[in-house]
């Protein structure tokens, strides 16, 4: 069995650094500005020899229970609760504040195996802060430096010492499993998972979702409401989410990923470096996702950033799904849900057919269907075409309504054939690519979905020359 870390500590002493250390990626945002983690955040993580789980949290701040502080402080507790060890981190830099003695106080009353991690020790006065540490009653401080990966190996002893050589050195987590989790890595250097061709739909597989839209409209509540425990942190306040966090979860059965992203505004309205790593981070988590559920508050749904949010999520060939958010605050619900279809309809003709579903992320109402209609949309994502019904299907499209002729010649088309899934893109076969008028391929496009059923996809479509090796040459007489 592996066991899992907590990194403990307040606001700014290089928590989220020493994540990113020991899960070898840059996962975690990482800031000059305090409390730039909100969320607690879990993954696998390797020290040396050493196989665990390591949960980055929000700092420790002393701040009432209502105040978004103080939201952030509770679920820095349940992962102390969660914990088997607590890296219980200081600035050995600055030295010791008041809060660093208060929270260790609330650590060791938790009774858990704690590691003291003095972290900034190649700066410049941090003897002083290491000779400090010690005053904190949590045994002998060990000095690292988690931005430039020095005091590993004094990191991984004292775990050993902690746990012990039996706990320490448990059975390693599943390889399947291990193989899973590097590949939800949300950060840099991420590789596309759509590269190669896709074999056929496949429900064992977990399904990565990421939840998107503009800020305060209720992603977090979403995700919380779905899952039935308070996983991440919400309340009135906008731009509440900064990383993008995922959450493991189980929907009748099926595995899934749960993305949740920071709310996305105009470039123009960006103007924190902060938020425009947030948004670049959660730019990452759609080109990763499968599905993305686009979150639209209900009471004042496609403002111009809704449309450019859908726009990038079918441009980068992913599948969406509308929720509409917040639908227990509206008053006629039969007529809006009548004039949000029209509009679904009318603004986003490039998914036509795109599902839309009404929930209450607050009451719970709707969240079955939506689930229903994120596994729908999943499947057609997933679809594929034979090319024998392709190309029955191009002979009707061809009788009776052939492509146009340009500059008096007619344009043919010889066969069409599908070429990948996820998201599915077909190759057709014809004499001139360049002269085919854009308005028949989008016929062609808009046949094809209706024809095959794939509705609210993006559906790629290219033109090709025909694969005639004697095209060009002179006819011989």
């Amino acid at each position: 069995m592996s066991f899992k870390v907590a990194i403990i500590g307040r606001p700014n002493v290089g928590k989220s650094t020493l994540f990113n250390r020991l899960v070898g990626r840059k996962l975690a945002l990482v800031d000059d500005t305090p409390g730039v983690t909100r969320d607690r955040r879990v993954h696998a993580a390797k020290l040396y020899d050493l196989h665990f789980d390591v949960i980055d949290t929000a700092g420790f701040e002393d701040a009432a229970a209502s105040t978004l502080p103080g939201r952030m402080r509770a679920q820095t507790e349940i992962a102390i609760r969660e914990a088997d060890l607590i890296f219980f981190t200081v600035d050995a830099k600055s030295g010791l504040l008041p809060d660093d003695r208060t929270f260790a106080e609330i650590v060791r009353k938790s009774g858990k195996p704690v590691v003291l991690v003095a972290n900034k020790a190649e700066a410049k006065g941090a003897q002083g802060g290491m000779l400090e540490a010690w005053e904190l009653g949590l045994g002998e401080p060990v000095p690292v430096s988690a931005e430039h990966g020095q005091g590993m190996p004094d990191l991984r002893d004292a775990v050993i010492a902690a746990l012990g050589e039996a706990r320490a050195f448990g059975e390693d987590e599943d390889d399947d499993e291990e193989i899973a989790s590097s590949e939800v890595l949300i950060g840099e250097d991420i590789a596309d998972p759509d590269a190669d061709e896709v074999p056929a739909y496949d429900d064992t597989k977990p399904m990565r979702i990421a939840v998107v839209g503009r800020p305060n409209a209720g992603k977090s509540t979403l995700i919380n409401a779905l899952i039935g425990e308070e996983r991440l942190l919400t309340g009135p306040e906008a731009g509440i989410t900064r990383d993008s966090i995922s959450v493991d979860w189980d929907w009748r059965g099926r595995r899934i990923k749960l993305f949740d992203t920071a709310g996305m505004r105009r470039k123009a309205r960006i103007h924190e470096k902060l938020e425009v790593m947030s948004v670049q981070d959660g730019l990452r988590a759609i080109r990763f996702a499968e599905i993305v559920i686009i979150v639209l508050d209900a009471t004042i749904p496609f403002e111009k950033q809704d449309l450019q949010i859908a726009d990038l999520i079918i441009r980068e060939g992913r599948a969406p799904v509308i929720a509409f958010n917040k639908w227990d605050l509206i008053d006629n619900p039969q007529e809006l849900l009548a004039e949000l279809r029209e509009k679904t309809e009318r603004l986003l003709p490039q998914a036509r057919g795109m599902q839309a579903v009404t929930v209450s992320a607050e009451t719970g109402r709707g969240l079955d269907k939506l689930m229903e209609a994120v596994i729908r949309t999943h499947k057609v994502w997933n679809s594929r075409v034979s090319t024998g019904r392709l190309n029955r299907w191009l002979e009707g499209i061809l009788a009776h309504h052939p492509p146009p002729a340009i500059a008096g010649r007619r344009l043919k088309i010889k066969y069409v054939t599908q070429a990948k899934t996820r998201p599915p893109g077909f190759v057709v076969s014809c004499s001139r690519p360049d002269a085919m008028p854009q308005s028949y391929v989008r016929y062609l496009t808009n046949s094809l979905r209706e024809a095959f059923d794939m509705p609210g996809v993006p559906i790629r479509m290219a033109l090709r020359t025909s694969d005639n090796p004697f095209a060009g040459r002179a006819r011989k007489r």
